[in-house]
């Protein structure tokens, strides 16, 4: 990641906002105010909260108004708090960004090559705005999805190194009603290249290593739960977290509460969600017997109804701070370039999109090689044994390419080799006419 944003270390203090009482009564006001009176003023306090935090560049107190009860309360604080949460709003002292990262700069889209995958996105979006808004004409309906059409292909045809998949289109169209089809552009590229990188890499490899931190972080905190779920792979957390839970909340209010949280907070965040909702579940996946991994992978892969979204929200924050990813015996299996390690503390100032694709591009070249290699195992590997001829060509083959470079070296085999040099290496070196010397054997 790059230098700290000075923003986030503003001196300025971070805004507070008094929290209701239990039985709905703000401490502030007099007993007799309504409930109703009492919460439209914590509302508002929390409304100005949020501006004045936003305005002073504070990143760490919109964080935490962003991840407290009712998250940022409204679209219209959401179009000013979401792009200052993404890296790109406008903040005091924001360094410069590169004129391609500005769209204003940038030509048409629309005289961009087309993507390989515009094909996939068109028949998604005829599915799009099934559960929300419910309150659209028939033409209202087509004009919301020629804008979402248009703004994924945008996106799509300015990063074509960007991989669609199905559910990238429930992330959109939340962007897309909050924002609008103009401001929602940025919105997508930076989450798509800060936020979901590693899901719109080509291979589902970078996407199965997020999931299976799921298991250390249960094992963590509830080792009798892990036990009794673990013959099930962790795919069933794959629709909420790949899509941002945006496939799987039917409520637009919900999905944008939730949307505040997830710009506010890690990349790995919303797995922490759904190790919280797992957790939650406990009574109910003990009765289900661990010898049923089918009926449990079910089971897990439909969310519960209804969810307590801030209870949830604020026990994974907590679970995040108590089990940080690094404490987890698979973080290590991720590579150094995914978004989860590169996005891993947001209150770093985020990477240009340029650099963001520069660090695709390297993960994508790290897949190809290990896709190579996995591709030359499978050569000497037959029918699930290994072809003895195949190996001993290779190592054969090696050996007699490490002659020849000793010989014309004069170099000995024991400054290559050290003190011990296994009996089978010894037995092939000798068969080429390389002379080992006293170097000892085990």
């Amino acid at each position: 990641m790059k230098d700290r944003n000075p923003s986030s270390t503003s001196s300025s203090p971070s805004p507070v906002v008094k929290r209701e009482s239990d039985d709905g009564v703000s401490p502030l006001g007099p007993k007799s105010v309504s409930r109703s009176s009492s919460r439209d003023r914590w509302s508002a306090e929390k409304v100005e909260a949020i501006e004045e935090a936003c305005r002073a560049g504070n990143r760490s107190a919109v964080v935490e108004l962003a991840t407290s009860k009712d998250g940022l309360i409204s679209d219209g604080i959401r179009r000013e708090a979401w792009p200052f949460l993404l890296g790109y709003g406008t903040v005091p002292h924001e360094k410069s960004v590169p004129l391609t990262d500005i769209p204003e700069a940038r030509p048409s889209w629309k005289t961009l090559p087309p993507h390989r995958d515009e094909d996939q996105v068109k028949l998604d979006v005829d599915r799009s705005f099934i559960y929300y808004p419910t309150n659209l004409s028939p033409r209202e309906l087509k004009t919301k999805k020629m804008e979402l059409l248009d703004l994924i292909v945008e996106v799509l045809r300015r990063h074509p190194m960007l991989c669609y998949f199905q559910g990238f289109h429930d992330i959109c169209q939340v962007l897309l009603l909050v924002l609008g089809p103009t401001h929602a552009v940025a919105a997508v590229e930076h989450i798509s290249l800060l936020r979901i990188r590693d899901f719109m890499l080509p291979t589902m490899s970078p996407t199965s290593d997020h999931l299976q931190l799921l298991y250390p972080l249960l094992y963590s905190i509830d080792p009798k739960l892990f036990h009794h779920i673990y013959r099930t792979q962790p795919f069933f957390a794959l629709a909420a977290t790949l899509t941002l839970y945006a496939h799987e909340i039917q409520e637009y209010s919900s999905i944008a509460r939730l949307f505040d949280t997830f710009l506010a907070m890690d990349p790995v965040f919303p797995l922490y969600l759904f190790a919280e909702i797992v957790l939650r579940r406990r009574d109910e996946l003990f009765e289900i017997p661990d010898d049923e991994p089918e009926i449990l992978h079910s089971t897990l892969s439909k969310l519960p109804k209804p969810l307590d979204l801030d209870d949830l929200i604020s026990r994974a924050v907590s679970l995040l701070e108590q089990q940080p990813p690094e404490s987890l015996s698979t973080w290590r299996k991720v590579s150094s370039r995914s978004v989860l390690k590169t996005s891993r503390n947001p209150d770093k100032s985020p990477p240009s999109l340029s650099h963001a694709e520069k660090l695709f591009n390297q993960q994508w070249r790290e897949l190809e090689r290990a896709r190579k290699r996995k591709a030359v195992f499978k050569a000497i590997v037959r029918k699930g044994r290994i072809t003895l001829l195949g190996l001993t060509l290779l190592v054969g083959i090696s050996a007699i390419g490490l002659g020849f470079h000793l010989q014309k070296n004069g170099t000995g085999i024991d400054s290559i080799l050290g003190s011990s040099v296994s009996p089978l290496l010894r037995r092939l070196l000798a068969s080429i006419g390389i002379d080992t010397g006293d170097v000892t054997f085990p």
